[in-house]
């Protein structure tokens, strides 16, 4: 099921990048369709709502990984007691949220990627030239159409996904594909992004979620057990301990190399 997935990712994403070769104004009919008369007046009174569904997406998003982030930190100062969350599962949420949505996303496609957003273009009435998807040649400085940023966060929940039991598992990831669908849709209705922007997002995601679920559960190399990963926890607890003992030890010495001459010019009593 893994390999199909991975498979299925593959073929996804060339289909997508097949579909702008073939019609490269694609993403431009679409953002042009959102941005009619009577499309348009019909999405604006369900801007607030939306508005709340963005919201929701984020507090979602960030409650995942809170209680991730609590687990792990609760195992290193507790190492006996029961964990909140799987540690692998812990593990595997973190790691994805940070190397998706936070790095890959936010930290290098959207600050460098250089693509203008549909109100930004000429075609939909803004000053800045249309670039595909791949292109970085945009006029874009900053906070840039490409990948969709709630739409990273919210495909992002496949990690969670992932690691349900496996009778309830495809019926998760189904949930969070449509889930982070639905946020993308809802992004393009209101002239946010384009639908590469969405789907590049979705695939991105899947990918670093197949890739990281692959090293903690999966390949023979990498893989951890739920011991192992606990024990893999508590032994970071002792190398924080170890380097925080160290630096005291360095300050000690510092101040001691400091201190003793200080100390000496100080006129002892006579006896």
């Amino acid at each position: 099921m893994a390999v199909a997935a991975g498979i299925l990712v593959v073929l996804i994403g060339s289909a997508a990048g097949l579909a702008v070769v073939l019609d490269p104004l694609l993403d431009i009919r679409i953002a042009t369709y959102f941005q009619t008369p009577g499309v348009k007046a019909a999405v604006e009174p369900l801007t607030p709502l939306f508005n709340t569904l963005r919201d929701y997406n984020l507090a979602l998003t960030v409650a995942f990984v809170l209680l991730s982030f609590c687990a792990l930190a609760l195992k290193t100062v507790w190492p006996r007691g029961p964990m909140l969350v799987p540690a692998r599962a812990a593990l595997l949420i973190l790691s994805v949220f940070a190397l998706g949505p936070a790095l890959l996303a936010n930290g290098i496609l959207k600050p460098h990627g250089g693509r203008p957003r549909p109100a930004a273009v000429v075609e939909l009435g803004g000053t800045q030239p249309f670039v595909q998807w791949w292109d970085w040649r945009g006029e874009c400085d900053g906070n840039c159409s490409f990948v969709s940023g709630e739409a990273s966060a919210a495909y992002a929940l496949l990690a969670p996904a992932a690691v349900v039991p496996a009778p309830w598992r495809v019926v998760a990831i189904g949930a969070a594909i449509a889930y982070g669908t639905a946020m993308g849709v809802l992004r393009i209705a209101v002239g946010a992004h384009f639908l590469t922007d969405v789907i590049f997002a979705g695939l991105f995601m899947a990918l670093i979620v197949w890739l990281l679920h692959g090293c903690i559960y999966r390949w023979r190399r990498t893989r951890l057990t739920e011991e192992s990963a606990q024990q893999a926890i508590e032994g970071g607890r002792v190398l924080a301990r170890s380097a925080l003992l160290r630096s005291r030890s360095a300050a000690l010495s510092r101040w001691t190399a400091q201190g003793y001459p200080l100390l000496a010019r100080v006129k002892r009593p006579r006896r």
